[in-house]
């Protein structure tokens, strides 16, 4: 492999890098974004968690005009869940069925997942990168 090959993997290896990163700021700011829409517009209701799983929370509230509510995507930070448990939700009173969070979550725990993301990503990338180093410092060697 020459230098010039080398190089711009290397050069290709960064940018993803810098993609998985830049997918991570996105992830946190797209949080703090719909709690800014949440905090704006709030209202806060009773809901029961029709299904759950790690990652995704379905459930049904009323809204004080009498409108069952089921938020497309489900909630916001859902883990911790369960089917058929009733919880207070807040909700954004322009939007309710997009935006609803568990009372008392926030965009803060985005954050640990992101940086998670974004170091697994870059652990990735450098692992190659000493993998390409090497194999082109050896067949240059030979």
């Amino acid at each position: 492999m020459t230098r010039t090959v080398q190089r711009r993997i290397q050069i290709a290896l960064v940018a993803v890098g810098v993609v998985v990163s830049l997918i991570g700021a996105v992830i946190i700011a797209g949080a703090y974004h719909n709690d800014s829409k949440i905090d704006a517009n709030k209202a806060t209701a009773v809901a029961e968690v029709i299904s759950a799983d790690r990652l995704h929370a379905a459930v049904n509230f009323v809204t004080p005009d009498g409108v069952l509510r089921n938020p497309k995507l489900g909630l916001l930070y859902p883990t911790h869940l369960s089917t058929g448990q009733r919880i207070l939700v807040d909700y954004d009173t322009t939007d309710p069925d997009n935006l609803a969070r568990p009372v008392g979550r926030d965009a803060q725990l985005s954050i640990v997942p992101a940086l998670s993301v974004i170091a697994a990503g870059w652990a990735v990338v450098i692992v190659l990168m000493v993998g390409v180093a090497e194999t082109g410092r050896r067949t240059r060697r030979d």
